[in-house]
């Protein structure tokens, strides 16, 4: 009866006063940008994984803003680093020389029953390699899209959630082309990419308990 008093209570929280509400994970950057196959640390840079409530859709639908970066880890392994360059990706808009730049934050969303929450964010990378080459063939930089789907459950009694799934999706975009050949230029288009060409999207388990702090 304790436990499901204290549920409540905190649920009834949740419902009424999400403004200024954040989930939080402290660890350390991961060594590695773009290789989400590398859960490996980079010890010298710690990092905060943070989602705040931005907005309440209703109906147990959030908006949030991802600040950061997500945890990321393979299976079977009990290493956990923070991947901010995937997790949060670029931005930009073409003209005047501007290139896509890094972003600090992301929006996301969330669904809360009072017992699993559900984060969905989506980003995209680029390594900015266009480039023009002798005899006017050139390529675009290849853009990756990335779409990450976490699966927390609700502790009431120590107000945190724990990261129990994590789905994960990378697709692959370029262009490459020639004025010189009889097809001017070639699209490279592919929904899924994560270990090789055409493969599911991965869904992972944490090795390690990744536990989000509740804070107001």
């Amino acid at each position: 009866m304790a436990r499901i008093l204290v549920f409540t209570l905190l649920f009834f929280l949740l419902q009424s006063n999400v403004f200024g509400l954040s989930i939080t994970y402290e660890g350390f950057e991961c060594q590695s940008a773009i290789d989400t196959e590398d859960p490996t640390q980079n010890s010298a840079t710690s990092v905060q994984s943070r989602f705040e409530v931005i907005e309440d859709s209703g109906g147990g639908v959030y908006r949030l803003r991802l600040t950061g970066g997500i945890p990321r880890f393979v299976d079977n392994n009990r290493t956990v680093c923070i991947d901010k360059a995937t997790a949060i990706g670029y931005s930009g808009i073409s003209g005047d020389d501007v290139i896509p730049q890094p972003l600090d934050s992301i929006d996301a969303t969330a669904y809360f029953n009072g017992q699993e929450l559900i984060i969905v964010v989506s980003s995209m990378y680029t390594d900015l390699s266009a480039g023009r080459y002798p005899f006017s063939a050139f390529s675009t930089s290849r853009i990756f899209t990335f779409t990450n789907t976490l699966v927390f459950k609700f502790n009431p009694l120590t107000s945190s959630f724990s990261l129990i799934k994590l789905l994960r999706n990378r697709g692959f975009t370029q262009t490459d082309g020639s004025m010189n050949s009889s097809i001017p230029f070639l699209e490279t288009v592919l929904p899924s990419f994560n270990k090789e060409v055409g493969d599911k999207p991965r869904i992972l388990t944490p090795f390690a308990a990744i536990e989000y702090k509740l804070e107001e």
